[in-house]
């Protein structure tokens, strides 16, 4: 570009030298007049050709410029790149996400280069003079933060156009499908697809193998990857990586299983699977009371295949049971029955749900977030109950789950959670801590105003805000003028009880798509509105002035950043740094912080974080007691984990924590994320706690000695970790959590390279770490009951079910639990068994389903009365869904007991739905068991839930209260009764069930092996078939809890029936023309009709789906 000025002497210049043509050329091309520049349309051309001279001088040609533009309407502008219309005026308004004005956005034009045309004012107008209305004139309008929005000027008559846009924060993408883990055999297909948004949304796509990229002009792919004529080293790992201008994000990793053509799809050796025997079915031959009943592992495996290249298989094959066989395991005087896996094979994947549940309550004290709405990303999912429970069907293919809860009486925080679950289907329980907002102060908007960050009395604020005068405005872009209520909610770090308030997952996406952790040093929740609270306010150039002293590890201050939390995806995203400022404030000492500057608008949620490197995983494990074996491990316990930052010189005694994280226990326990620090072993510490249901599970005890065996950790490594039970020094506290030195393992230690810490680069070693590698461990006090089933089943793995007759759930994606209340007239709590049998089906007739042991509870109020909870297998469709059974189940107390009452409606329910069982024996209750859900008012109980355990907690919580839509905790055994026994007391000389099984308890079951089963219990020979099976801990039924929430099951018509004070204690007339069966193992049931003179006017209600016997 030139000016006039110097014109004449550049031309001169340019036509003598060949330097002058290099500069004037270009230069030509933009001529300045004034304050204006434009392009001539008249070009000079300086051409040196050997023609004209022989000396080369140049010539000088004229040459018009050509402009190839046609325009619909107007004329084609000076510069050639698009149309003009002198007449026509587009007028334009930009706003954010609230609503907001998008001040100062810019606008430009879409040409060969984009041209600014204007900006907006701080109302966010925009007026543009001359843009043709043609409809192919594009605009771009960019502000800092948000992603560039492209609108088109609509094709229009009129002269005066308006259009509004509406900006959207920028920000990384985020993968929201990660491709599937598959299997395939040499020579076939596999198609995986990884899908991304964001705003901008993702443009490229990238494919690694391995952790190496794969060549894009190779492979051709997208966001999906087409692999053909597959090949064993295509084996592997793939995770996609999407990218845009606001960042890059990776997916989940898939595992590509690739075996030969003639290659078995799975092993079908099974692998070994202990279950724990009854008490007198001593194994001579193992030496122990277990029995190895096989596992067949839910795997990924190639079954059938279609045609077509999916992203998802239309048919999931999973390696499972193939065959089963029936072993009778001799027992003290019986035979019990099991079903034993002989051979594994790949079939069609069982289906199951997966289930969130929990309960949102205040952090402070307890009270629940009624009728609270639940937002996954924008869109509301469901409410919160009347005791804060709620229930989350959780998407098959979502892996990533984000909740809001939000308060619509807004007496608490929104509150974002990333909550973990269970892959493999079933229900995992979250307890909800809602933090409470703080009570408005009154601000003056033109007055600078100054806010403290900190809830800790004895010592400074963390924090402050600095708020500057007249710095609130409205929605509308228009200052506010006036007093401002303004509540600050600061979750302290320095108060570890706070730590469960934490919001989201604090992670993070940095510029390679890769996650991290931060490390907080608090975060806080800003809420503006005007003096009435009817209108909420924006701040601009709010300061954030961060005590430096607060900070005490000295290379976190350099990395101190503000963040914002992102409540669709969970993560937080950066907002701003800290730049360091000495200033002498209230106590008028010089002070150094960490001074920020951020903007509040349609973000309300922000943290003061470090990004950490220096990450390691802890292998955890959960248990069902204190045996720890292998095969009693639980899944879907929730694992938290809170990083802790010691004191400098007291590591005993934590400063403050710097993140709080949870996981679920699968297959193989759980591989929890914390801070650790290799050089300094107390430079990071944790607390790691265990919860399932809402109960807490208990860690291995440290006192009065450490016992390497039984935490699970050898020595010197667990001396190093320096391992702690809360009530190491105080037995009055509890016992569910534990304290460690985060000490990253040293990789010339042997002895630390087996766990229970892994490097963070170790992740996939801490997964598939064998049980025998070191761990630390969790056990549940299960309470005196045993459960058994002939067919065995896992309640925490859905996957484990095996479609056979004799399964104690027919459905593995609906669960039937069935309770019957037994009361208990006497001075003991007594053991109470059910066993349960085919009744009518012809597959099942007289085979065992299950046994179920349960001990009876004192009742509080009345000293010679306790009750039991007893379940029993429901009656129902069978696997296969045919027809029904049902089930034969006999009611058998331990010891000298009668049975003197049977609940009137119940006895009236089962004379009407023949047949009926015979009750010869006074000291049992037998009965085929009802169809229909009855309530409370027969002293049954019937809960059918997707997760087997949230079933059973329902029920047993109802049958404690005596109620079909309450729940307790506490037994009531006057209420809601459906059989009563009288039991005489007990020889001293002769131990119950329970506590010869708690002395078994007490010892290894290599060591309770080489006990004679003669000595394991003493018994008569009239209650050895009645007494338990099973080892349940030591807990007193007294302590044994569960979460029910109860509104996640409605109640049935029929509950509602009122049973009168008159038949709740009527004795059933056992010879009152009720039809008998006498059912023995391998026969069909023999009916006997009663006379007709007994019952003539009683008439039989036939029930869906049953068929009449006679």
């Amino acid at each position: 570009m030139v000016s006039m000025k110097g014109w004449i002497l550049l031309l001169l210049w340019g036509t003598t030298s060949v330097l002058g043509q290099r500069i004037l050329k270009p230069a030509l091309t933009r001529v300045q007049i004034g304050q204006r520049t434009f392009s001539p349309l008249v070009m000079l051309s300086l051409e040196s050709t050997r023609s004209s001279s022989r000396r080369g001088d140049p010539t000088f040609t004229y040459v018009r410029r050509t402009c190839n533009i046609t325009c619909p309407m107007g004329h084609v502008n000076a510069d050639c790149d698009t149309c003009m219309c002198e007449d026509a005026t587009l007028h334009g308004k930009v706003s954010l996400e609230d609503g907001s004005p998008a001040a100062d956005a810019r606008v430009y034009l879409q040409a060969k280069k984009l041209k600014l045309l204007t900006m907006a004012d701080n109302r966010g107008m925009f007026r543009i003079p001359g843009v043709c209305p043609d409809g192919k004139n594009t605009l771009k309008i960019k502000k800092a933060k948000y992603a560039t929005a492209t609108v088109t000027v609509p094709e229009s008559n009129r002269r005066n156009l308006a259009i509004q846009v509406q900006l959207h924060r920028s920000g990384k993408p985020y993968v929201f499908r990660s491709p599937e883990d598959k299997a395939r055999r040499v020579g076939q297909s596999v198609s995986l697809c990884c899908d991304a948004r964001g705003s901008p949304a993702p443009d490229r796509y990238l494919w690694y193998h391995n952790g190496s990229l794969l060549d894009p002009s190779l492979y051709k792919y997208k966001n999906n990857l087409i692999l053909k004529n597959l090949k064993r080293e295509q084996s592997g790992e793939y995770f996609c990586k999407a990218s845009s201008a606001g960042g890059s994000a990776k997916s989940q990793v898939a595992k590509l299983a690739v075996i030969g053509r003639q290659e078995a799809a799975c092993d079908s050796q099974p692998q070994s699977h202990l279950i724990r025997l009854p008490h007198d079915c001593f194994q001579k031959t193992t030496n122990s009371f277990y029995y190895d009943v096989g596992k067949c592992p839910a795997k990924t495996c190639v079954g059938k295949l279609d045609k077509g290249l999916r992203c998802k298989d239309n048919v999931s094959y999973c390696c499972g049971v193939s065959k089963m066989e029936t072993r009778d395991i001799s027992c003290d005087g019986y035979t019990l029955p099991t079903k034993v896996i002989v051979e594994c094979g790949c079939k069609i994947c069982t289906e199951t749900k997966i289930l969130v549940r929990g309960r949102a309550t205040a952090a402070d004290n307890g009270e629940p977030l009624r009728f609270g709405h639940i937002y996954m990303g924008n869109k509301r999912v469901s409410m919160t109950g009347y005791k804060g429970t709620f229930s989350i069907h959780v998407p098959a293919d979502m892996e990533r789950l984000v909740l809001t809860f939000v308060d619509r009486l807004q007496k608490f925080v929104n509150t974002t959670k990333v909550l973990p679950f269970k892959e493999n289907g079933g229900a995992v329980f979250h307890d909800i801590k809602l933090l409470r907002k703080k009570a408005p102060v009154t601000l003056e908007s033109t007055e600078t105003n100054m806010i403290s960050l900190g809830e800790m009395e004895e010592d400074n604020p963390i924090a402050e805000l600095e708020i500057p005068p007249n710095a609130f405005y409205r929605k509308n872009g228009e200052v506010y003028s006036g007093k401002v209520k303004a509540s600050v909610t600061f979750l302290d770090p320095r108060n570890i009880s706070t730590a469960p308030v934490t919001q989201s997952d604090l992670n993070f996406v940095d510029e390679e798509g890769d996650v991290f952790p931060l490390r907080t040093y608090g975060m806080f929740s800003v809420d503006f509105t005007d003096e009435r609270g009817t209108e909420s306010l924006n701040a601009e150039k709010v300061k954030v002035h961060l005590d430096a002293a607060q900070v005490k590890m000295p290379e976190h201050v350099q990395e101190m950043k503000l963040w914002s939390l992102n409540p669709e995806t969970g993560l937080w995203e950066e907002e701003g740094d800290f730049n360091l400022e000495r200033s002498t404030r209230r106590k008028r000492e010089e002070r150094t912080f960490l001074v920020g500057n951020m903007e509040i608008k349609e973000r309300r949620l922000f943290n003061l974080d470090v990004p950490e490197s220096r990450r390691c995983y802890v292998k955890v494990r959960a248990y069902r007691s204190e045996r720890f074996l292998q095969s009693e491990q639980i899944q879907g316990v929730v694992i938290s984990i809170i990083n802790m930052e010691p004191e400098p010189g007291f590591s005993s005694n934590p400063r403050a924590w710097g993140r709080f994280d949870s996981v679920v226990t699968g297959p193989n326990g759980a591989c929890v994320p914390a801070f650790c620090d290799e050089q300094n072993p107390e430079a990071y510490g944790a607390y790691i706690l265990a919860s399932m249901g809402g109960e807490e599970l208990e860690a291995v005890p440290s006192a009065p000695k450490l016992n390497p065996t039984a935490i699970g950790v050898p020595q010197p490594y667990l001396n190093k970790l320096n391992y702690r039970r809360t009530d190491h020094e105080d037995s009055n506290i509890k016992k569910t959590a534990f304290s460690i030195n985060m000490a990253k393992p040293s990789p010339n230690s042997p002895e630390e390279n087996n766990g229970p810490i892994y490097a963070y680069e170790n992740l996939s070693e801490c997964e598939e770490a064998p049980y025998t590698a070191a761990h630390f461990r969790f056990y549940r006090i299960e309470g005196d009951r045993y459960d058994y089933n002939t067919v065995p089943f896992s309640e925490d793995d859905l996957m484990s079910w095996t479609d056979d007759y004799l399964a104690w759930w027919p459905k593995p994606m609906e669960f039937r639990a069935c309770y019957i209340k037994v009361k208990i007239n006497g001075p003991q709590e007594v053991n109470v068994r059910s066993r349960n049998m085919g009744g009518t089906h012809p597959r099942t007739i007289g085979k065992l389903y299950g046994i179920r042991d349960v001990r009876s509870i004192r009742d509080p109020q009345q000293r010679d009365v306790s009750a039991a909870c007893l379940e029993f297998k429901c009656s129902g469709m069978l696997f296969d869904q045919d027809r029904v059974d049902r089930t034969l189940v006999k009611v058998i107390p331990q010891g000298n007991c009668r049975r003197v009452s049977v609940n009137s409606m119940l006895h009236e329910y089962l004379v009407n739905h023949l047949p009926m069982a015979t009750n010869n024996d006074t000291s049992e209750y037998t009965m085929l068991a009802p169809l229909d859900p009855l309530g409370h008012n027969y002293g049954i109980y019937t809960v059918t839930d997707q997760d087997p355990r949230i079933a059973k907690e329902i029920a047993l919580g109802r049958c404690f209260d005596g109620t079909s839509d309450g729940t307790s905790r506490i037994m009531k055994s006057d209420v809601g009764v459906g059989l009563t026994f009288t039991c005489s007391e007990r020889s001293t000389t002769e131990q119950s069930i329970f506590q010869s099984q708690r002395n078994l308890g007490q010892q290894s079951p290599r060591e309770s092996g080489r006990q004679s089963p003669r000595d394991s219990v003493r018994q008569s020979p009239r209650d050895s078939g009645r007494q338990s099976p099973g080892d349940l801990g030591q807990q007193s039924p007294r302590d044994s809890r569960w979460q029910s929430p109860r509104d996640s099951v409605r109640q049935s018509p029929r509950d509602s029936v009122r049973q009168s004070p008159r038949d709740s204690g009527r004795q059933s007339p056992e010879d009152l023309g009720q039809q008998s069966i006498l059912v023995l193992p391998g026969q069909s049931p023999v009916y006997r009709r009663p006379p007709a003179s007994r019952h003539n006017n009683q008439a039989r209600i036939p029930m869906t789906g049953q068929r009449p016997t006679y």
